[in-house]
């Protein structure tokens, strides 16, 4: 896996502009909330509930034998701009506890709503294991 950033450009902070993968088995991560196995929010604030969706995502990939590292792109969809952006900070840290310095290609996408409520957060992924 290698992170593409064209020639001249300033690094992106917290993500990457692209990824490119040789080959490998490709893992596809269903947009995953911030409610724990049982389908349960736990809080109704954005850092917990990132922290779960993360932790959600990384349980997925996991089954398929995936890691952290393996993930070459997400995208987030949140409904409370205002709540993400007074918790960059905390996320930022929730990031880098679960995922360690691996930053994929991401997209946030602000939305009006989600379908499960209370959340306000959800996250999608797409990653490339290793073959095998």
């Amino acid at each position: 896996m290698r992170t593409l950033l064209p020639e001249g450009w300033d690094a992106p902070i917290g993500y990457a502009n692209g990824i490119e993968v040789a080959a490998g088995r490709l893992v596809f991560i269903a947009g995953q909330v911030g409610w724990n196995a049982r389908q349960v929010f736990e809080s109704e604030a954005i850092a917990p509930q990132f922290e779960q969706a993360l932790r959600n995502v990384l349980a997925v990939l996991a089954q398929a034998g995936g890691q952290p590292q393996h993930i070459c792109r997400i995208t987030a969809f949140c409904c409370d701009k205002p709540a993400y952006l007074a918790a960059r900070g905390e996320l930022g840290a929730i990031w880098r506890r679960l995922m360690g310095r691996h930053y994929p290609a991401m997209s946030m996408i602000f939305v009006a709503d989600l379908l499960d409520s209370p959340g306000k957060i959800e996250l999608e992924a797409t990653a490339v294991l290793p073959p095998g």
